[in-house]
């Protein structure tokens, strides 16, 4: 028995395979990444850490962190992450220095992975949340031959001046 279809029916079934060839590899994507939006800070080791994240729109999210320690400036880094037609990517700036790019490679509900196998530390750069008020973040790689990992762990805050 031979299965007829309309035309309505059969454009509608070639639009949605069309659409989910074009974005197989980040089910959720940059517009999934909202629950890191806001600014998050902590003090870790004598340090002021400040993360700021702005919401994804059109293809991108923009992204700061700064360190103070006793009011001055420790480092800073800008980044932004940004969905581009083969996959969405973290690209970063720490102290203002060339891009780096990390392309997602993993991704939940409320966890994201970025990865750069040729970078050399690090090769990984993990967010997640376990709770809304919190976003926590580490980079994991090797570092002369041996692995290494920085972790941080940032609770929901107002800007400050």
């Amino acid at each position: 028995m031979a299965l007829r279809v309309n035309a309505g029916v059969r454009a509608a079934i070639v639009f949605a395979l069309t659409i989910s060839a074009t974005h197989p590899a980040h089910a959720g994507g940059l517009n999934a990444l909202g629950w890191m939006a806001g600014s998050w800070a902590g003090e870790q080791n004598g340090k002021r850490e400040e993360e700021h994240w702005m919401a994804p729109r059109g293809d991108l999210m923009v992204g700061m962190h700064r360190d103070s320690r006793a009011g001055k400036p420790a480092s800073f880094e800008f980044f932004r992450i940004q969905e581009r037609e083969d996959g969405v990517y973290y690209l970063t700036q720490p102290g203002g220095a060339p891009v780096t790019a990390f392309k997602l490679v993993e991704q939940g509900a409320r966890s994201v992975v970025f990865e750069n196998k040729e970078h050399d530390f690090p090769q990984r750069i993990i967010y997640w949340q376990e709770r809304p008020d919190e976003l926590r973040a580490k980079i994991a790689g090797t570092m002369k031959g041996k692995a290494d990992s920085l972790q941080w762990r940032w609770t929901r805050s107002k800007l400050t001046p």
